[in-house]
């Protein structure tokens, strides 16, 4: 009796184990490249909209001022144009 009690506590973990190891092989819990990236992508466009939002903020209260504003909010603009670009080619 605790053999067989041994034996399946042995195969429960064993199944434990190796279960991540046949969703693999069978291509479950295996991401898509593309969806990877877009996911990155769109997590760095909230970013940068925070940040713009932040800056000009930042203008309003005198914290920053207008030579170093267009500087900052020309920057952010651009990267995240470049990732809307990147999102549009993705997306198809």
């Amino acid at each position: 009796m605790e053999f067989l009690l041994a034996l399946a506590i042995v195969a429960l973990v064993g199944l434990f184990v190796l279960w991540p190891f046949r969703a693999a092989a069978t291509g479950e819990g295996v991401s898509d490249p593309v969806e990877d990236e877009v996911a990155e992508l769109e997590a760095r466009k909230e970013t940068l909209y925070r940040e713009i939002r932040d800056a000009e903020a930042d203008r309003e209260s005198g914290k920053l001022g207008e030579p170093d504003f267009s500087r900052l909010d020309g920057e952010l603009r651009r990267e995240a144009i470049g990732i809307l670009k990147r999102l549009d080619k993705l997306r198809g």
